[in-house]
């Protein structure tokens, strides 16, 4: 007997439409799979993110894009341009890349006033954030620290991973990221999360959200298990992400 509802589990997938090779067709297809699926969120590309909100209004499925993806290098302003750009198009969720190089050189404050000024951005339109680790490379302590951060500036989502890192979301993260960050903040997996078990194992973890590439596998073997019809369509996603 499984111990979940499809909604449950629909509502955990963040579509990811990032990976850089997908056409205009491809995105067209996905956005479909996503509505069919009536997952979470669609996370597609910057461009494009104006007309998925359109095909998605008065959906349950939220559109969503990226900041300073994947290496988080842009400049404060330019992330926050970007989020600025992309709330003006109809964004509802902002995956944020923090700046990996001032992490790693532990120049906290700068860290601290980016993630704060886009942070501010989403919450003063009604929109919310995530903000992006890639765990990948980080040590725990730098972890730690980002999660207090995030915490203190009340951001949404803390993320594990762009998917474009060498490594992608572990369950030691996870459970280290759940323990360091307030009640008030979510956690989402991203990079390697590919099946329906990993999706089970992280929501016992705690976390709310999963980036995912291969939504359709993920839900039509959670259907099956519950013993639901197929859903009926013909799109499918590149994987890379």
């Amino acid at each position: 007997m499984a111990n979940f509802r499809y909604a449950d589990i629909a509502k955990m997938i963040d579509h990811s439409l990032l990976n850089p090779t997908l056409s205009t067709d491809d995105l067209e297809a996905g956005i479909q799979l996503a509505l069919a699926y009536d997952v979470a969120s669609v996370c597609i590309m910057p461009y494009y993110l104006q007309r998925c909100a359109e095909v998605l209004d008065g959906s349950t499925v939220k559109a969503s894009t990226t900041i300073g993806f994947p290496h988080g290098g842009h400049t404060t302003a330019t992330k926050r341009a970007e989020a600025d750009q992309a709330l003006a198009d109809g964004c509802q969720e902002l995956d944020m890349v923090v700046n990996i190089s001032q992490v790693l050189s532990g120049a906290w404050e700068y860290v601290r006033r980016e993630i704060g000024a886009v942070t501010e951005a989403a919450h003063a339109a009604g929109q919310k954030i995530k903000v992006i680790f890639e765990n990948c490379y980080l040590s725990d302590d730098q972890k730690i620290r980002l999660c207090e951060i995030c915490t203190e500036l009340n951001v949404d989502w803390v993320k594990t991973s762009s998917g474009y890192g060498t490594g992608g979301a572990t369950l030691p993260d996870l459970t280290l990221m759940r323990a360091h960050s307030g009640d008030h903040v979510a956690v989402k997996a991203a990079g390697g999360v590919r099946d329906l078990d990993t999706v089970l194992a992280v929501r016992d973890l705690g976390v709310s959200r999963c980036g995912a590439s291969r939504t359709s596998e993920i839900l039509d073997e959670a259907r099956r298990r519950l013993g639901l019809p197929p859903i009926q369509t013909a799109a499918t996603t590149p994987d890379g992400y």
